[in-house]
């Protein structure tokens, strides 16, 4: 039987190139991938502990909370200029160094301020390293973007979930909070080796070629279907997150079990992350895909709103599948697109619209938490979230291309990214 597995078929591609290149590019992309949460997940665990040593207000955890979608926003929407000026392998290079400084800086200070500040700094590398690893893909591997879609995003949860997991443990064995995120400042250090050797295979670039931005895309139905589409998932992901504990203590667990079920729910990102885009990869459209995982999300929430509280594992799993609906998002920015151009324009302003949406989830469900008491406005307030996510997906999932689509004359897409 015919090995089908990712590193099989990124093995076969590698011998239709020059192969060394091409296992350096995949090293690359996974060791990057792995760096793009750790600024976010690292903190959570440990910010009622940071707040105290640094003395840091309410408004300042706030703003903490706040900062990474704020930069993912704001930064990842000036990434392709960025890119298309210093070039892409010196640009991811030097967002990682950039995400590594804030890290150290960070775990270095007490003082608050300092603390945003160079937090804000690392966030910053991690919002241009989310946009420019889908235009890597579409560039270097356009015939197997499914497949590295899969690694990529497998490696994304797997950092993720390895930042949220094991800071805790390193404050406990060093018995300080600097050197429990000091560490994640090393794991970026690593992750920028592959791309000094990459350098020497930057990609050529058209210095002189304007943009197709924001108010190009702007103007787009499929550009918006897509942000909206990401927007959605990323909102639920965060609701999830922030909430899904207080909501299991509230349904009867305690705090000690709300924290394991939510731990199988972050875990449960990484096979989700594997098989949702292998899936989809195989299909030229990937409308059913859609459908399947909204099914999965509105049979898990229904659950966890009416379900006796004994199943709420069962529930909680079924909203894991649903959470597929990230990577294949993702996968939607190359899918969507002829060229690496085009890839760069989409990613940026699908993840920037995107992540301003979902950051208004969390806030409005804490509102409206406070003012009913209950879980029921905010169980309402996600399934309308979910009737977006599946019309925007049903738009979105079609095989279509946006270089394709009939955009006003007045911004046409540049000529490069049509062909």
């Amino acid at each position: 039987m015919e090995d089908r597995s990712p590193m099989s078929v990124l093995a076969q591609e590698s011998r239709g190139r020059t192969g060394s290149l091409a296992w350096l590019l995949v090293l690359g992309i996974v060791l990057a991938a792995l760096n793009l949460r750790t600024a976010v997940t690292s903190v959570g665990p440990l910010l009622d502990q940071l707040a105290a040593a640094l003395g840091m207000s309410s408004v300042g955890t706030g703003l903490l909370t706040t900062l990474p979608v704020l930069a993912f926003a704001t930064v990842g929407a000036v990434t392709p200029t960025m890119a298309r000026r210093v070039g892409e392998h010196r640009l991811l290079l030097l967002a990682l160094v950039t995400l590594g400084a804030g890290l150290l800086v960070r775990s270095l200070v007490d003082s608050a301020p300092v603390f945003l500040l160079s937090s804000a700094v690392a966030l910053s590398g991690g919002a241009v390293g989310n946009v420019l690893i889908p235009t890597l893909i579409k560039r270097h591997f356009p015939a197997r973007t499914g497949i590295m879609t899969t690694v990529y995003t497998t490696a994304l949860a797997v950092g993720t979930m390895l930042a949220a997991a094991a800071t805790v443990p390193i404050e406990r064995a060093s018995g300080d909070w600097h050197i429990a995120l000091g560490v994640w400042a090393a794991l970026a250090v690593v992750a920028a080796i592959p791309w000094l050797a990459l350098l020497r295979s930057e990609p050529e670039r058209d210095t002189g070629q304007r943009d197709a931005g924001i108010r190009q895309l702007a103007r787009s139905k499929l550009a918006w279907m897509v942000a909206i589409y990401f927007g959605t998932q990323s909102m639920i992901a965060y609701i999830m997150f922030g909430w899904l504990a207080t909501i299991l203590v509230d349904g009867g667990f305690s705090t000690s079990e709300a924290g394991v079920i939510l731990g199988v729910f972050t875990a449960l990102n990484i096979p989700v992350s594997i098989l949702v885009p292998m899936v989809a990869s195989r299909f030229r459209d990937q409308r059913p895909v859609v459908v399947g995982l909204i099914v999965s999300y509105t049979v898990g929430f229904l659950g966890l709103w009416f379900a006796p509280g004994s199943t709420a594992l069962v529930w909680v799993v079924l909203v894991s599948i649903g959470m597929g609906s990230f990577p294949l998002a993702l996968m939607m920015l190359a899918l969507r697109t002829r060229t690496p151009e085009a890839t760069a324009a989409l990613s940026a302003f699908g993840q920037s619209a995107g992540y301003l949406m979902a950051g208004a989830g969390p806030l409005l469900v804490g509102v409206l938490h406070q003012l009913t008491g209950g879980w029921a406005l905010t169980y309402t307030l996600i399934f309308g979230v979910l009737v977006a996510q599946l019309f925007t997906g049903l738009y979105a999932g079609r095989d279509r291309y946006l270089e394709d689509e009939r955009l006003p004359k007045a911004i046409e897409l540049p000529e490069m990214m049509k062909r």
